[in-house]
């Protein structure tokens, strides 16, 4: 359970995400049908655009998208990584230049915490230094004492008593780093705590090598959350470590491109097999779409390019997303989780780690800079 300022949410808790304070192709009373409570929107990208005076101006965040619910804004600590082109890095902060237009500007941890107040969350993260997944020991070891650093810095920035703040814990794959980064930052007080700095390239095995030994280190009174992981199999596993808050553009972007989320695993509309099917894309589903449209229909809509199949196709997968959790949430409830998640595993056809690593099973997003940009 977490108590927030805009309602009380069940955990564990899947968010969609809607990095511009819109998740793409829905309207705010889609995602509550749905069932979600909580979205995460990216203060990076509305610090840049339409501009946090914008927003304020309009009565915050949840004023300005129309949305009652629940918000996690990031801090722009991952950008800090898919961003590498564009910026520079010290203990100060982070210099960069806008993937829009090219200013400069410089994010510090104070500033990241004050665009966050100012935009009205209910949950912000700290500012952290996100290190590459092959990244080389100094590295881990020098983005670790940033963020711990940050973090700090983070802590004492906050004045907003209705807002949480929640800590990230980094080290890559070096386990001892992540223990380290663990007993940091639970020694200062934080809202909830986030393990930050996987699915950016590394695989599968070392994710969830880091899960089972940090997030037990983790306190179970407060939320723990691991960010920009959105495959079903890896959230069943992740839930069993202990993890109770989870974000990932995934299911969006997977259903843009034609794919839809079943028990049994994945499958494109895009497929031939689809053509002439008149029943809906997944017979155990209650979404508006499966209720509604044949698989034929969907597959007809992709080939012609029509919007209306990125929405379609995008209320199923979050829908899914959200059955999925509340069949989590019950199994934990009636003491039948490790038997859930046998019979989930055993029926749901993973991606292979090729193509997991190519469909940017994370928050894997490479701004290339402008002709006219110069990096600082």
């Amino acid at each position: 359970m977490l108590e927030t300022a805009h309602g009380r949410l069940d955990t564990p808790v899947f968010m969609p995400v809607g990095s511009q304070g819109t998740v793409k192709s829905l309207t705010p009373s889609d995602i509550r049908d749905i069932g979600f409570d909580l979205v995460l929107c990216n203060s990076y990208h509305l610090y840049l655009r339409p501009g946090v005076d914008i927003v304020e101006a309009a009565g915050g965040l949840h004023r300005f998208m129309g949305w009652d619910g629940a918000i996690l804004t990031d801090s722009g600590g991952f950008q800090v990584f898919s961003l590498a082109a564009l910026r520079s890095l010290d203990d100060r902060g982070v210099t960069f230049r806008s993937h829009i237009d090219g200013s400069e500007h410089l994010l510090t941890p104070e500033k990241a915490v004050a665009i966050q107040e100012a935009l009205g969350a209910d949950i912000s993260m700290v500012l952290d230094d996100v290190p590459a997944g092959a990244s080389d020991s100094r590295r881990l070891a020098e983005a670790v004492n940033r963020t711990h650093l940050w973090a700090e810095r983070c802590l004492g920035a906050k004045r907003r008593t209705d807002q949480l703040l929640f800590a990230i814990v980094q080290g890559g794959g070096d386990i001892e780093l992540r223990r380290l980064s663990a007993r940091t930052l639970t020694a200062m007080d934080f809202s909830g705590y986030a393990v930050g700095g996987l699915s950016v390239g590394e695989p599968k095995r070392v994710m969830n090598a880091v899960l089972h030994d940090v997030v037990p280190l983790l306190p179970s009174d407060r939320p723990r959350y691991l960010m920009g992981v959105g495959a079903p199999e890896d959230i069943v596993e992740a839930v069993s470590c202990g993890v109770d808050m989870f974000d990932c553009v995934l299911p969006t972007r997977v259903a843009r491109n034609g794919g839809v989320y079943t028990r049994n695993g994945r499958m494109s509309l895009r497929n031939a097999m689809f053509r002439t099917m008149n029943g809906p894309v997944d017979p155990e589903c209650d979404c508006y779409t499966c209720r509604t449209f044949s698989a034929a229909y969907l597959h007809h809509l992709f080939k012609c390019e029509e919007l209306l199949a990125y929405r379609l196709a995008t209320v199923h997968n979050l829908r899914f997303m959200c059955r999925l959790m509340q069949d989590i949430r019950m199994a934990i409830t009636c003491g039948e989780f490790d038997s859930f998640r046998d019979e989930f595993l055993g029926r749901y056809r993973v991606a292979d780690e090729v193509e997991r690593l190519n469909q940017g099973a994370g928050r894997v997003w490479v701004a290339r800079p402008r002709a006219d940009v110069r990096v600082p």
